[in-house]
This record gives C-alpha cells, structure tokens and sequence, in this order.
C-alpha cells in the first residue's frame, strides 16, 4: 500500500469563489504512481470548503445565490463580535457567515481511483469552495493504494 501526500496552494480572489481545483488533483494522483485506491481531498481551514459538482458558470452562481440566501451576510453572528472583542490575535474580520456556509458543504471529498485515474464524470469537478476570500489557501491531497 502506498500513501502519497501532497499540499498545494490556492489563491482566490472574492469573497466567495468556487476554484476548480480538479487538474492539480489529477497531477498529484498521477504523480503518486497509484493505479487502485481513492485520493481524499482536504482542506485544513473553518472558512473554506471542498466540494464536488459541475463546473458550470450559471450553475456556480446558483450555489453561490443560495449560500448568500441561507447564510446572509448580513445577519448578527456571534463569533464576529467575539472576533472583534478580542486582543491583537484577530485579523479582524467579520466572517461568522463564512464559517457557517463551509459547515455546511464540509471540508474534505473522496475520490476512487481506477486504473490511476480519478472515477469521476465528465460533468464532474473537484472545487475549492471559499467562504472568506481572498485568501491564500493550503489544501491537502492524500492518495492512498496499489
């Protein structure tokens, strides 16, 4: 069994972006040599998340409508006044509204893997989904197998 882990770093640039990530993940899975297993893809931050969907720019728009209707910016949330309250640890921003729209997409995806390629669809990708932009993001791709 091999294991094979590598991170990579993703920019984004808005507040909330959905960046394919899915040709870096390929790289990784290629470069580990592994023909049977699964890659998991990870992301290590409260405020950003991994999500596998269509990569089509309406349908990117759809979600990020509905993560701004479900989770307003504009509402009160308590961690943005604890964030605010506290000492020169904070970076000062005002992101309890990110944290809660990563909750509820999660923050990692596995992927099978088959004659070393990912088993996904050609309407599927991998995203970087970022609730707090713009941001510098490490994401962890760990692919495990034969």
């Amino acid at each position: 069994m091999k294991i094979h882990k590598k991170t990579i770093e993703i920019k984004s640039s808005s507040q909330i972006e959905f960046i394919d990530i899915t040709d870096r993940v390929e790289e990784v899975v290629d470069d580990s040599g592994v023909r049977e297993g699964q890659v998991l893809v990870y992301s290590p931050h409260t405020s950003a998340s991994i999500v596998i969907n269509h990569n089509e720019a309406m349908l990117l728009q759809d979600f990020m409508r509905v993560l701004y209707r479900l989770v307003p910016i504009s509402d009160r949330y308590s961690h943005d006044i604890f964030e605010l309250n506290r000492s020169n640890s904070s970076d000062g921003r005002s992101n309890g509204h990110s944290h809660c729209k990563s909750m509820l997409l999660g923050v990692s995806q596995t992927v099978p893997i088959e004659k070393g390629k990912m088993l996904l669809t050609e309407k599927q990708n991998i995203f970087l989904a970022e609730m707090d932009g713009s941001r510098t993001r490490d994401i962890i791709i760990q692919v495990i197998g034969l």
